[in-house]
C-alpha cells in the first residue's frame, strides 16, 4: 500500500502542531508569534537535512560513531539557530527552542520515509508504528531544543548543550534499531522512541519550562542594574 503525501503530513506535521498548541498554553505574552513561526519553519528545514543525511549514512555499518555524530549534528544545528545575539539571556528563547524542535521532529519522519523509498511498501501496521515513533521523535527533539534554549537564557549553554547531546545518545541507539528488518525489533524501537521522548518531554514541560514564568529576564535585569 503506497503512502500518500497527506498521510505523511498527518504522521509528521499534524501531531507537531497539536503538541505546539498544548505546550504553549500559559506562556502567552512571553514570545512573539512571528519568531515562533519562523523557528518552526527553520526546524522543518533542519529536520529535512537530518533525514537526508541519515538515509545516506545507511550505506555504512551501524556503529557507535554514527550514533555520536548524529547526536552532535542535530543538537549543534539547533544551537546555531538559537544562540544568536538577540535571543541570548531571553526567557522566550526556551519557547523558541521548543518550536524549533517541534518543526524538526515534524519533518524528519515524513522526509525519511520519502527519501528512503519506504513509503512504496508500507502497510497499515507499519504506518501505525511509524506514527508512534514519530510522536516520540517530535517530543524528544522539542524537549532537547527547549533545554538548549533554556541554557542560552541562563547563560550556561555548554552545560545544557552537553545534556541534550548525552540524552540523544540512547535515543539514537533506539532509533537505529530500525536498521534491522525484523518486525519485532522495529515495533520495539518505535514504542521505545515514544516512551523515551515522552519522559524527556514531561520533565522539560513540568520542571524546566515553568521556571521561565517565575524568573526575571536576565538581560533586562542587567540593563536596569
Amino acid at each position: 500500500m503506497a503512502v500518500g503525501i497527506q498521510t505523511l503530513l498527518f504522521i509528521g506535521i499534524i501531531p507537531a502542531l497539536a503538541l505546539w498548541f498544548f505546550a504553549l498554553k500559559g506562556y502567552e505574552g512571553i514570545y512573539k508569534d512571528k519568531t515562533l513561526f519562523i523557528m518552526f519553519v527553520i526546524g522543518i528545514i533542519i529536520g529535512v537535512i537530518s533525514a537526508v543525511a541519515r538515509v545516506y549514512s545507511y550505506v555504512f555499518p551501524l556503529s557507535i560513531l554514527l550514533i555520536v555524530v548524529f547526536s552532535l549534528f542535530d543538537q549543534l544545528f539547533k544551537t546555531i539557530v538559537l544562540n544568536i545575539g538577540r535571543l541570548q539571556r531571553k526567557k522566550e528563547t526556551t519557547i523558541y527552542g521548543l518550536s524549533l524542535g517541534l518543526g524538526f521532529g515534524a519533518s524528519f519522519t515524513p522526509f525519511l520515509i520519502l527519501s528512503g523509498g519506504i513509503y512504496e511498501q508500507s502497510s497499515t501496521l507499519f504506518l501505525l508504528l511509524v506514527f508512534i515513533g514519530a510522536i516520540g521523535y517530535t517530543l524528544f527533539h522539542a524537549s532537547t531544543a527547549a533545554i538548549i534554549g533554556f541554557g542560552i537564557y541562563k547563560g550556561r549553554l555548554m552545560k545544557y548543550l552537553v545534556a541534550a547531546i548525552l540524552l540523544q545518545l540512547p535515543f539514537n541507539a533506539i532509533l537505529d534499531i530500525t536498521r534491522f528488518t525484523t518486525d519485532k525489533l522495529f515495533s520495539y524501537s518505535q514504542i521505545g522512541l515514544l516512551i523515551f521522548g515522552a519522559c524527556i518531554y514531561l520533565y522539560v514541560t513540568l520542571k524546566i519550562m515553568p521556571r521561565i514564568l517565575k524568573e526575571p529576564d536576565k538581560r533586562k535585569r542587567t540593563k536596569k542594574g
